[in-house]
């Protein structure tokens, strides 16, 4: 058996590393071809040196120098890129089968097109590539005839839910169910949020997961991404995706048929299950994550998401109602505030104040089958207003 050549974007990331723990269980099936990150030289170095990948690759050029020199004095064969264009180049490389799409933010919307416009496996966690991309991107993988995986555990649920054959989801699905753990501060005094600092708020409960995507959960703005995603995995309308909080994490998501059978995918809170899925779809393989023992669970709860205590996640759906390009605006925003909170620059709860204030302040008018550059100028016009809007808050 030929292995799948793989390109991983976003390598040194949560999902990055998850993706390369399955690879080495399954060195018969799987080889990483390509590896890439933006600034974070050891870790990249590292990953290199252990798998050997005939490219490794970073958006930072003075990064990819430093990479370029330590493995050529590592003794390394491993060939070292640099730039943003590296990664479209490495995502649409004839020899690679798979791609996995890691990269956090809009940052990742050109490569994935570039792997969707080749036609790759695509294994997609960067939910910001249909947040951002919506129908553009969703017609590349049409032109492309890329194979389309969801990564994300509650989109990955939903995609294990339904049959294989897509023309009959219409058919089948009343309406979808994401859930969400409620974060940090499910149960936190509303009148404290202001107070909450970038260490409580990368404290996720359950998951593993990066500092951007840990703020994005504790707001539940992860969430209103989810569900734009969801609306273009699916092909969904926005009143048929709803979310629930479900605090122990077990039950990922779940699919409400037509005859309201309720079809549900649960396992351990695990990242890998999810990966190895995407890497040998339509197969199993053993991901190793732990297996879940029904005995010890005493309960599983749900419970509505208050608009009170997160009002980000309801931006999702006036977003969706907008001007096409509108979901484009929220996530520029959302990606500046969350990085003026992590650099102390933002109360926790004015996080919220600037992704609203953004949508309100910028009206996309895109055309109906935007390009790549029209969607990113989009993204820095909206980036301009929010920074704006995050200098005010803070005089």
């Amino acid at each position: 058996m030929n292995r799948l050549q793989l390109c991983i974007l976003g390598a040194t990331g949560s999902i990055g590393t998850n993706t390369l723990d399955v690879v080495a269980r399954h060195p018969d099936r799987f080889e990483a071809f390509a590896l890439t990150g933006h600034a974070r030289v050891d870790e990249l170095l590292a990953q290199c040196l252990q798998v050997t990948p005939r490219y490794a690759a970073m958006s930072d050029t003075a990064a990819a120098a430093e990479l370029r020199r330590r493995l050529r004095e590592a003794g390394s064969r491993t060939e070292v890129l640099d730039g943003p264009q590296a990664l479209v180049e490495l995502a649409e490389h004839p020899e690679v089968d798979a791609v996995m799409a890691a990269i956090v933010g809009a940052a990742g919307l050109p490569p994935c097109m570039a792997a969707a416009r080749a036609g790759k496996r695509l294994l997609l966690a960067n939910k910001e590539a249909l947040v951002v991309g919506g129908a553009a991107f969703m017609a590349a993988v049409a032109q492309g005839g890329a194979t389309l995986l969801p990564i994300d555990s509650e989109h990955s649920a939903i995609f294990q839910c339904l049959p294989q054959d897509r023309t009959v989801w219409a058919q089948r699905i009343d309406h979808i169910v994401l859930t969400a753990s409620g974060g940090p501060f499910r149960q936190r005094d509303r009148a404290t949020l202001a107070q909450v600092t970038p260490e409580e708020a990368c404290a996720h409960p359950n998951w593993v997961m990066g500092r951007k995507i840990s703020v994005d959960s504790a707001t539940m703005m992860n969430k209103a991404l989810e569900v734009i995603e969801a609306r273009w995995l699916f092909d969904l309308t926005p009143e048929q995706i709803r979310v629930v909080i479900h605090p122990q994490s077990i039950i990922h998501s779940m699919v409400v048929c037509r005859d309201q059978s309720v079809l549900a995918q649960l396992g351990t809170p695990d990242m890998r299950v999810p990966i190895a899925y995407g890497l040998s779809f339509p197969e199993r393989i053993e991901s190793g994550a732990s297996a879940l023992d029904l005995l010890s669970l005493r309960a599983l709860e749900f419970e509505a998401p208050s608009p009170e205590r997160f009002p980000g996640l309801f931006l999702a759906w006036d977003a969706l109602r907008a001007p096409e390009g509108s979901t484009a605006v929220l996530n520029a925003a959302n990606e500046e505030a969350v990085a003026a909170f992590l650099e102390r620059r933002l109360a926790f709860d004015g996080i919220h104040r600037i992704n609203q204030g953004t949508l309100e302040r910028v009206i996309p008018a895109l055309p109906a089958q935007a390009s790549v550059e029209e969607l990113l100028a989009l993204d820095q016009r909206a980036r301009r207003a929010a920074r704006e809007l995050i200098a005010a808050a803070a005089l």
